[in-house]
């Protein structure tokens, strides 16, 4: 059984050995709660889980272990089944990473579906959706944990009809959580209290199968009404053994955890992931990496758990290359990273000085998480890495007309993928028992259109080259953001670069840059603009203005957040081109639905034709405000 759960895969020759086997030969759980289950059965006595309080009480934790685990899971399973939790019905999560979010989202996706979601997102957002998913049932952050959280789910409770809201308290030891106000119509409790009344032994409904839905994770949500994509217990299994199987998680591993579980990478990636060998995970606070007290501490931490492996976005690398080492940090032997383009300057500093190599990975939650991840000692430069097993990709031209073109190896195109990690699709409605999925133009033949530009070697490597809908379209002519990002990259001064396009009256568009700089430089916008039409590779790429920032905008989970950028651009071309009129009170930039909008304030009663004309000149969408 061994040999056929794990071949060797330690570099990129590899794989070609791998699949000459089906995966459907390999042995994998059906579904990840038949992962807990072999987990349980092989190493009971292990911990599983060492969650921390928050960053000062790093070393405070919170221990469970895999025997442990699998009966809480039980007990929560079963308490959301006396609510009258079944199989098709969403079980949604809001809440910040605490010790009973780990349990209570694999417990939702053993008795419905797991419906995690970001509670920084708009309440209008969240009410659609709980209404997409099918909730019967928010299990939510208490006011011990996030008064604020618990605030808006009692809210949301009531509008969206709920049966029940249930409180996740703080990780700690602790008296009895507080007493709860009651809601009329919801039922009101803590998850741990209704938990402890149910028994541990098994589940007592129906356990699910490997095609049952088991979690519907949102994407984006800063950029306009969030998707919901669902994923099958066999996409989440698949994804996970295909990243335990790497070389970076090996039987000894330690896994550091701090993305919020809102985030598929923080599913897959620290929670199944190591479950298929038994590995002990060490979770941040609340706040996660947001977390500023936890990295004065990190490498103490490294060193008293004895971490091996890390996952974060680059802006947390870039961070921890400057915290200064106090500590043996030789358990560390990769750090992942991912979720955004990886700037060689944040490579350098913290390769330096830490001595960890940085492990770059691709993914995105419509192909459930990872679908590309290097090889520490075969760096291909310039790769995300290589495709991981059983999941195919390739480079297409999308024609006028909508059709898809392979291209050959190495030529640039978007990048598709198939495979068993490749989503069945959005939920777009439901019927009176279960969700409506589409795939809404993103899925053909098995296929995903990932809506990355990409080139792909003859082994596999893909090379990111941008996203399709960042094109900077100059006159007709296609720009490239990531040749202006990389030329100021270049420069000694740029820790980090992003180029958008700004609307022009005479080529449609034309590139502008943001910047931010190393602690103490003192180049000009100018000079920075200078040193990038010097070095892109043609003129019509050169940025027209380059702005530079304490901080680019990002996600809450650290990707960078271009479509604030594009509406700081448009806002100051605008603001020029209105500069004259002085019923103007002001202008500003706005990411509504997914698209930039200019607003303008006008003075009450003012004559508006002078403003709508200029207005009207641009192709943006605009709207008027009187005060």
């Amino acid at each position: 059984m061994s040999h056929l759960l794990w071949p060797t895969c330690d570099g990129p020759d590899d794989l070609p050995a791998i699949e000459a086997l089906p995966l459907a030969d390999r042995c994998l759980p059906g579904t990840t709660y038949e992962l807990l289950v072999r987990a349980a059965g092989l190493w009971p006595d292990r911990v599983a889980l060492s969650v921390l309080p928050d960053g000062e009480r790093w070393d405070q934790p919170v221990e469970r272990t895999y025997a442990r685990l699998l009966t809480d899971v039980h007990r929560y399973a079963n308490a959301l089944h006396a609510l009258g939790v079944r199989r098709t019905d969403g079980v949604a999560l809001l809440a910040p990473n605490c010790d009973e979010l780990v349990t209570a989202t694999l417990a939702a996706e053993l008795a419905g579906t797991a419906a995690p979601i970001n509670s920084g997102l708009s309440g209008e957002h969240i009410a659609e959706l709980l209404r997409r998913s099918g909730a019967r049932v928010l299990v939510a952050a208490g006011p011990d944990l996030a008064p604020e959280v618990w605030g808006r789910a009692r809210e949301l409770a009531v509008e969206a009809g709920l049966e029940a809201l249930l409180a996740l308290g703080p990780t700690r030891a602790g008296p009895a959580e507080a007493e709860l106000p009651p809601i009329g119509g919801v039922r009101v409790g803590h998850l741990s209290a209704l938990a402890a009344e149910q028994p541990h032994e098994i589940f007592v409904g129906d356990a699910p199968s490997a095609t049952d839905l088991a979690a519907l994770f949102h994407t984006g949500g800063t950029t306009g009404m969030p998707k919901l994509a669902a994923h099958t217990h066999a996409n989440e299994v698949s994804d996970a053994w295909m990243l335990a199987v790497s070389g970076l998680l090996r039987d000894d591993a330690v896994v550091f955890a701090a993305l919020p579980l809102f985030h598929v990478n923080a599913l897959l990636v620290t929670v199944l992931a190591p479950l298929f060998r038994g590995l002990r995970v060490v979770w941040a606070g609340p706040q996660g990496y947001r977390d500023q007290a936890l990295y004065p501490h990190f490498w103490k931490l490294v060193e008293r758990y004895r971490v091996t492996t890390m996952s974060a976005v680059p802006t947390v690398y870039s961070v921890l290359a400057g915290c200064p080492i106090d500590a043996d940090i030789s358990s560390l032997r990769f750090a992942v990273v991912g979720a955004s383009p990886l700037p060689q300057a944040v490579r350098d500093g913290f390769e330096s000085a830490t001595g960890i190599r940085l492990v770059e990975g691709y993914g995105l939650t419509e192909a459930t998480c990872a679908s590309a991840l290097s090889f520490p000692h075969h760096p291909r430069p310039g790769s995300v890495g290589q495709r991981l097993p059983y999941q195919q990709v390739k480079a297409v031209e999308v024609t006028a007309d909508g059709e898809w073109v392979d291209l050959p190896a190495g030529q640039v195109g978007v990048l598709a993928i198939s495979g068993p990690t490749v989503f069945p699709g959005y939920v777009t409605g439901r019927t009176a028992d279960r969700p409506v999925l589409d795939g809404l133009g993103k899925l053909r033949d098995g296929w995903l259109d990932t809506g990355d530009l990409a080139w792909v070697t003859s082994d596999g490597f893909i090379h990111l080259v941008g996203r399709a809908k960042d094109l900077i379209i100059r006159g007709g002519h296609n720009i490239d953001p990531a040749v202006i990002e990389s030329a100021l990259l270049a420069h000694p001064a740029v820790t980090a670069a992003q180029a958008v396009g700004r609307p022009d009256l005479h080529a449609g568009e034309v590139p502008v840059a943001f910047v931010t700089l190393t602690p103490g430089a003192t180049a000009t916008p100018e000079e920075l603009r200078g040193w990038a039409s010097d070095h892109v590779p043609e003129q019509a790429a050169a940025p027209k203005t380059v702005t530079v920032l304490d901080a680019l905008p990002t996600t809450l989970v650290g990707k960078p957040f271009k479509p604030a950028l594009r509406a700081e651009a448009t806002r100051e071309v605008v603001a020029d081109a209105l500069r004259d009129i002085p019923s103007v009170t002001g202008v500003r930039g706005a990411v509504e639905d997914g698209a930039v909008v200019v607003v303008v304030g006008l003075a009450l009663g003012a004559d508006e034709t002078p403003v709508r004309t200029a207005l009207d000149r641009f192709a943006i969408a605009w709207r008027l405000e009187t005060s």
